[in-house]
């Protein structure tokens, strides 16, 4: 799993201005790194779909914000998202904890989320990639990048 200044690193590297979240699972061990950065703002949000209105805020505003959920949060903020992705069509960066997503490919697990984040992602028609939580950010920052030179919004999935 990619740790927190290491992650702290790629984010300014690709000119991230805030990371709007709901510090989740392992998502959650990045906060002590990103809290003492004082070059990225942190927010704070109460639900997902908040975070992704907060987020096309920032972007309105000339900001380079992502928004950093886990899964079960990726499946609530779905109104959010066709309103500000389809409709307004800007270029929001969601990465995306999968939960659970280790343990199923390892075998069953009781744990849905998983099974229901590519078909969610996939029915919003949004563009995902898989990272590999051993490149150390390297992907994830290729695909930011990538997305942001195209304009389009982009989901990166991180498996947990």
């Amino acid at each position: 799993m990619l740790d927190g200044p290491t992650m702290v690193g790629v984010l300014k590297a690709c000119g991230v201005t805030h990371v709007v979240w709901i510090p989740d699972s392992e998502l959650g061990r990045w906060d002590a790194a990103l809290r003492a950065e004082p070059d990225l703002h942190l927010t704070r949000v109460c639900r997902e779909g908040e975070a992704v209105a907060v987020a096309a805020g920032l972007l309105l505003g000339g900001k380079q914000p992502i928004v950093a959920i886990q899964c079960t949060g990726f499946f609530e903020a779905g109104d959010s998202l066709r309103n500000i992705v389809h409709d307004m069509k800007l270029p929001l960066f969601i990465l995306v904890g999968v939960r659970s997503y280790r343990a199923l490919q390892e075998g069953p697990t009781a744990d849905t989320c998983p099974v229901f984040t590519v078909p969610i992602v996939e029915a919003w028609r949004l563009p995902y990639k898989f990272l590999d939580p051993e490149q150390d950010g390297v992907d994830l920052a290729a695909y930011y990048r990538q997305s942001r030179s195209a304009g389009v919004a982009a989901v990166a999935l991180l498996p947990e």
